[in-house]
């Protein structure tokens, strides 16, 4: 049976600028870039798999403002299903602990990172939806959620 991983992410903007880190090169998909985050442990939301990553990963704590619709992508070996947030720094500044580095990139730039497949169709909704802002993009991203069938 094929392995999936249900991820959480981070679209953590600050000053209007969007972190990405870069994987490092112990890491799968070996320096390709990424929006934050980690495996949701059974037990637990991803809001709250997304803020210990956060903190274990980069030693920051985060706001969550609210989220993007989840994606799901099919790597030859599991597939992943990423559940993005809009987020925003409230305390600290990122200290590398698992990545090879971060970059904060205007939302514009942001297509000129080679990012992990995964990551890709997250940065496309992101990118499309804003120019809305990051509140009224978190809302929308919070209105379609509510709105999609739980099995």
């Amino acid at each position: 049976m094929r392995k999936t991983v249900a991820v959480a992410c981070a679209l953590i903007e600050r000053d209007g600028l969007i972190l990405a880190a870069r994987r490092s090169a112990a890491m799968a998909m070996p320096r390709k870039w990424e929006f934050p985050g980690g495996k949701i442990e059974a037990g637990e939301s991803p809001e709250e798999s997304l803020r210990r990553e956060i903190r274990e990963e980069l030693g920051v704590e985060i706001a969550i403002a609210g989220a993007l619709p989840p994606s799901t992508h099919d790597y030859p070996a599991l597939t992943v299903t990423l559940h993005p947030f809009l987020c925003a720094l409230v305390a600290g500044e990122p200290v590398l602990h698992e990545h090879e580095a971060v970059v904060w990139l205007p939302p514009e730039r942001l297509g000129e990172l080679d990012w992990a497949e995964a990551d890709l169709p997250v940065l496309a909704e992101y990118r499309r939806r804003r120019g809305r802002g990051l509140e009224e993009c978190a809302n929308a991203g919070t209105r379609q959620a509510s709105h999609e069938e739980r099995p």
